[in-house]
């Protein structure tokens, strides 16, 4: 076996589970779930039928991965974080086959309780804070807190603040990595590193 597994974890037939994963105590992988290389799940996290992770996927305990869910490479779910994958629930309605979907882009983090609202996505590198509700999509490193969600500022692919000079460059404060604060022709402001750019 090139993944490890606690002996009380379920690993049900048919899931799919990288070289190196890590599955912790009393939680459940089922059938068609995809867990990339290197991932770690954490205790008491059920991932669903359909769900993919990518490489590198920490998620913490008590969360709960429905379908519908996509995570890409380096996600970070904090524990007891929430996805939902039906907009209108009713315990007498079944509404299997029709789960709205929720992307997760590279080396986004998703804080401790926050609830995200299915279909839609969160860019990459973003960072959506502990409690936060997410009900719109969120822009790439951006940051955002509350309920519901709402963006506070840009934040870089180490996790810290970024602030933009009056030429709309920032620079991260541990890594050093440059980035361009831009507008699209619609006024939307987007953030990206300067290599993305094609000024590294």
């Amino acid at each position: 076996m090139e993944y490890h597994a606690h002996e009380t974890a379920v690993i049900d037939h048919g899931a799919s589970i990288g070289a190196g994963t890590k599955i912790w105590h009393f939680s459940h992988i089922m059938p068609n779930a995809v867990l990339g290389e290197r991932c770690n799940i954490g205790q008491n996290v059920v991932v669903s039928p359909g769900v993919v992770l990518g490489a590198n996927v920490k998620v913490q305990n008590n969360v709960s991965i429905y379908e519908g869910v996509t995570c890409d490479d380096d996600v970070f779910l904090g524990p007891s974080c929430v996805f939902t994958n039906v907009t209108n629930p009713r315990s007498a309605v079944s509404r299997r086959g029709k789960y709205a979907r929720t992307r997760v882009g590279k080396g986004a983090s998703i804080g401790a309780n926050a609830t995200i609202v299915c279909g839609h996505d969160i860019g990459a590198y973003a960072f959506i804070g502990a409690g936060a509700v997410v009900t719109k999509d969120v822009p790439a490193y951006a940051l955002v807190i509350g309920n519901p969600a709402r963006q506070l500022g840009w934040i870089s692919a180490f996790g810290h603040r970024l602030e933009f000079d009056e030429n709309g460059q920032g620079i991260c404060a541990e890594s050093g990595e440059e980035y361009s604060l831009i507008q699209d022709s619609a006024g939307n402001s987007a953030v990206v590193k300067q290599e993305e750019n094609g000024n590294a």
